[in-house]
């Protein structure tokens, strides 16, 4: 795995939207620079290597972006990555859903929920919004959130920027919606 820079990024929120947030939402990103070890080849269907490289990245991205939370429990978490553009889309998928959640499970030592992900193609200076879920509660509304990531100058078209997020929860949080029985109610009545 070759890195060529970590960027971790951490935001406190105390007010939103006029009100105070109390206590503070944290929110930890933390990504990696990695050089593509097939960029410019055409789409293969081994993806192995990206497993692999997302595993070792998702482990020292998941430390890191915790550390950098501090002290506050995490509520959620999630995964994005950028592909750069002489890269194939399916290698960003392979890095974000195959394996690197157990990395990020492993370091929260907690995770039944799904690991929401996203990935892209995109040139230097891209950005992605990465989606945040409850960490053990995939209906926990409070939790869900986005973070905004960009790195300045990544990826070239040769390089993947992978990142991993955690944070506390959303700002002043307080909607209620649908419960798993009730989606799983309304999913038995359609289907007869």
């Amino acid at each position: 795995m070759d890195i060529r820079e970590i960027y971790v990024v951490t935001q406190e929120i105390l007010q939103h939207a006029g009100r105070a947030v109390s206590p503070s939402v944290r929110r930890a990103m933390a990504c990696a620079v990695i050089k593509n070890p097939r960029a410019g080849a055409p789409a293969q269907d081994d993806l192995s290597e990206f497993v692999e490289i997302s595993v070792r990245a998702g482990e020292l991205l998941s430390a890191r972006a915790l550390d950098a939370l501090g002290e506050q429990t995490p509520r959620a978490y999630g995964k994005g990555v950028i592909v750069g553009e002489a890269g194939d889309l399916e290698q960003g998928a392979a890095m974000i859903h195959c394996k690197i959640g157990l990395a990020m499970r492993s370091a929260v030592k907690a995770g039944l929920a799904l690991i929401p992900g996203n990935a892209k193609c995109g040139g230097p200076g891209a950005s992605l919004d990465i989606v945040l879920g409850g960490i053990d509660d995939a209906w926990d509304y409070d939790a869900m959130d986005t973070i905004e990531f960009r790195v300045p100058g990544a990826p070239r078209a040769d390089e993947i920027v992978l990142a991993v997020a955690f944070a506390t929860g959303r700002p002043n949080a307080r909607i209620r919606g649908a419960t798993e029985t009730t989606v799983r109610d309304l999913m038995a009545t359609l289907r007869g």
